[in-house]
C-alpha cells in the first residue's frame, strides 16, 4: 500500500478535526420560529393519518451537514435532526435516478431494470409503468400529493410524467441536470432545451427565479391552500446541490474566506437549502400542519468532491459504492416520534420509506407483491431493532467489467468482474469496479485542487476485484478482509447470486434523436405516442423539415445566454 499524506496534516489530526468533533445540539435558525406553545407538551398519539414531507438533497456530501463536523453552516438541518432522530446507519444509492427509483417504488433497481447508470434526456426510458408508487398508494390512503423538484425518472411519453405516476401537481425539471436561474440543459453539444415544468406544461414564465427559493415558495403555497385536517404528502426533491454551482451571491459571501473556489460555491448552495428548508418547516407550523407531521430528510448519493462536496472521513465520491457514494445523510423530524433527541444505527435503505411511509398513512400493502423495503418505523420512533439485516447496493452487468476479476476468483460461482456490492451484517463485498477510492478531505485547504485530493490514495487495489469489510469495525473501508475471511466472502457471493436470479432484464434503450428540445417548441418534455414502444423508431425526420412546426423563440435563447453570461461574470467577481 502507498499513502500520500498532504503536508502538515495527518489521517488522524484531520479525523479528530473533523468527524470526530460533532456539534450535535448546534443552535439553528429554526428556533425563531418556534412560537407555538403547544410544541413544549407531550408527543401527541396518531388520531389521524400524519402529514408527510420528504425532502430529498442532490449530490450533498456525507460531510456537508453542520452536526458532521462540516465548515458548512446548516443551522435549520442541524436542529431538526437534533430534535429528531439521526439515521447514522443510513444508505442511498450512488447516482441520481436509482436513488429516486427505489425511493418510489420501494425496490432495488435489479427489480425495476434500472440497474445501470440514469435515465438520460434521449432514452425512450422511464420508471416502469406497471410499478405502483408510493404517491398513488398514499392518493389510495385519501391522501393529496405533491411533487416540487427534481423528477429525473423519465419522460419520453406522457404517462412517464411526475403527474401520471401518483402526484396531484408537480412543478420541476424533468431531467437530471439544470442552470439554477434560465433552466436550461444541455445533453451535449447543441442539444439544449428549457426543462422547468408546470403539471404537464412547460413554465417559460418563472424563468429567472433561483430554483431552490422557488420550490420552497411552492411548497409554502401548498400548504397555505390545504386543509390541515386533509392529509397531505409532499415530495420536495430539491435540485441543490447538484452542478452548476449556482448561488445568490448573498450566500457565496459567507464564504468568501474558504481558499476553494468550488468549496465556497457548493457551501453557499448548501446554506442556502438549508434556509429554504427553514421556510417549509416554517409554513408547517403557521398553516396547522407541525404538529401531526414526519418530515424525512435524505440525500440521493455521494458528494461530489470535484465540484466541491466532500463525504470525508469516508471513502469514495458519487458514482462509487465506497461508502462515500452510498451512505447518505438522513433525519426524521417528528412531534409523533415516541424517543427524541437520539442517533439510530438501525440498517435503514432508501427502498424502507415506501412500506414506512405507506404504513404510517395506514394504507394497505397487503396487494403491493415484492417489495424489497421494510417498515423502519418502530426502529425510528420506538428505538426497536431494525427489520432490515442485508442491503443489495447492486448488480450492474453492463458496467465496464474488471480486467483482473474471474469466475474462478469467485468460487466458480460469481464472476467477479461484475460490478457488484452487497452488505449482509457488519460485511460489505464489492467486486468488479468499485470506482473511485480514495478519502478526500474537505476542500477548504488551498484554490488549487491537485493538493487537497490525493491525501490518501492505495495503489494495491489495481489488480484486484474482490473487496471485504467490516463495515461497523471498519466503517471507513481502511482493511480489506478478503483474503484472511474467504469464507464470508464465499458467503456474500452466494447472496449475489441468490440476487441475480431474480434480476429483470436492464432497460438501457439507445438515444433516440426524436428526443431533441428543438422538436417540443425548445424545451425538454414528452416526445413519443402513447402506444409507441420504448424501441420506437419513429419521428427520425430532420430538424430541417421541422423547423416550420417548432417555436423557436430566438429572443429566449438570446436572454438565456446573456443571462448565463451575467451568472458567470459576477462568479468570477466573488
Amino acid at each position: 500500500m502507498a499513502v500520500y499524506a498532504l503536508t502538515g496534516f495527518s489521517l488522524v489530526s484531520l479525523l479528530s478535526f473533523g468527524y470526530m468533533s460533532w456539534d450535535w445540539m448546534k443552535p439553528s435558525l429554526v428556533a425563531d420560529v418556534a412560537t407555538d406553545p403547544m410544541e413544549k407538551s407531550l408527543p401527541p398519539t396518531f388520531t389521524r393519518p400524519p402529514h408527510i414531507i420528504f425532502i430529498l438533497t442532490d449530490d450533498q456530501g456525507y460531510h456537508d451537514i453542520g452536526y458532521h463536523g462540516s465548515d458548512i453552516q446548516t443551522p435549520t438541518l442541524d436542529r431538526l435532526a437534533a430534535e429528531g432522530v439521526k439515521l447514522e446507519n443510513y444508505y442511498i444509492q450512488p447516482i441520481c435516478t436509482p436513488s429516486r427509483s427505489q425511493l418510489i417504488t420501494g425496490r432495488y433497481q435489479i427489480h425495476t431494470g434500472l440497474q445501470h447508470s440514469i435515465i438520460r434526456p434521449r432514452q425512450p426510458n422511464c420508471l416502469p409503468l406497471d410499478q405502483v408508487t408510493l404517491p398513488q398508494k398514499l392518493q389510495e390512503a385519501g391522501y393529496s400529493t405533491h411533487m416540487v423538484g427534481k423528477w429525473h425518472l423519465g419522460f419520453y411519453k406522457k404517462e412517464c410524467l411526475p403527474t401520471r405516476r401518483g402526484f396531484d401537481t408537480f412543478l420541476g425539471s424533468l431531467t437530471g441536470n439544470v442552470d439554477y436561474y434560465t433552466y436550461d440543459n444541455c445533453d451535449g453539444p447543441d442539444v439544449c432545451g428549457y426543462d422547468l415544468h408546470e403539471g404537464e406544461d412547460v413554465a417559460w414564465d418563472q424563468s429567472g427565479k433561483y430554483s431552490t427559493f422557488l420550490y420552497a415558495q411552492r411548497v409554502s403555497k401548498i400548504l397555505a391552500s390545504h386543509s390541515p385536517k386533509e392529509p397531505i404528502f409532499i415530495y420536495v426533491a430539491f435540485q441543490a446541490v447538484h452542478t452548476p454551482l449556482q448561488s445568490p451571491k448573498e450566500y457565496i459571501y459567507r464564504y468568501r474566506s474558504m481558499g476553494n473556489v468550488a468549496r465556497r460555491k457548493y457551501a453557499a448552495m448548501v446554506t442556502c437549502m438549508d434556509e429554504a428548508v427553514k421556510n417549509i418547516t416554517w409554513a408547517l407550523k403557521k398553516y396547522g400542519y407541525y404538529e401531526n407531521s414526519v418530515m424525512v430528510f435524505s440525500t440521493d448519493n455521494g458528494g461530489q468532491t470535484f465540484s466541491g462536496g466532500s463525504n470525508w472521513p469516508l471513502r469514495g465520491r458519487k458514482g462509487t459504492y465506497w461508502e462515500g457514494g452510498v451512505r447518505g445523510i438522513g433525519f426524521v423530524h417528528s412531534p409523533l416520534i415516541k424517543r427524541k433527541r437520539r442517533t439510530s444505527w438501525a440498517l435503514v435503505h432508501i427502498t424502507d420509506w415506501y412500506p414506512t411511509l405507506v404504513s404510517l398513512a395506514r394504507g394497505n400493502l397487503s396487494n403491493v407483491q415484492g417489495l424489497d423495503g421494510y417498515d423502519v418505523w418502530p426502529a425510528i420512533s420506538e428505538g426497536k431493532e431494525s427489520p432490515r439485516t442485508e442491503i443489495l447496493h447492486n448488480i450492474d452487468p453492463l458496467y465496464n467489467h474488471a480486467k483482473y476479476g474471474s469466475l474462478e476468483d469467485g468460487f466458480g460461482i460469481w464472476n467477479t468482474a461484475v460490478q457488484a456490492s452487497i452488505r449482509v451484517g457488519e460485511w460489505k463485498l464489492l467486486t468488479g469496479d468499485p470506482g473511485y477510492s480514495d478519502w478526500i478531505p474537505p476542500q477548504t485547504l488551498t484554490n488549487f485542487p491537485g493538493s487537497w485530493w490525493n491525501l490518501e490514495r492505495l495503489t494495491d487495489g489495481l489488480r484486484k476485484s474482490v473487496w471485504l469489510f467490516n463495515i461497523t469495525a471498519d466503517p471507513y473501508e481502511r482493511y480489506d478482509l478478503s483474503e484472511q475471511r474467504p469464507d464470508v466472502v464465499r458467503t456474500l457471493l452466494m447472496r449475489l447470486v441468490h440476487y441475480n436470479r431474480t434480476a429483470i432484464p436492464v432497460r438501457y434503450p439507445a438515444e433516440n434523436p426524436r428526443a431533441h428540445p428543438d422538436f417540443n417548441g425548445g424545451a425538454w418534455g414528452p416526445w413519443a405516442s402513447e402506444d409507441d414502444g420504448e424501441d420506437w423508431e419513429g419521428g427520425r425526420e430532420s430538424l430541417k423539415s421541422r423547423n416550420k412546426k417548432k417555436k423557436k423563440c430566438k429572443i429566449c435563447k438570446l436572454r438565456s445566454f446573456f443571462r448565463k453570461l451575467n451568472t458567470r461574470l459576477m462568479s468570477n467577481r466573488i
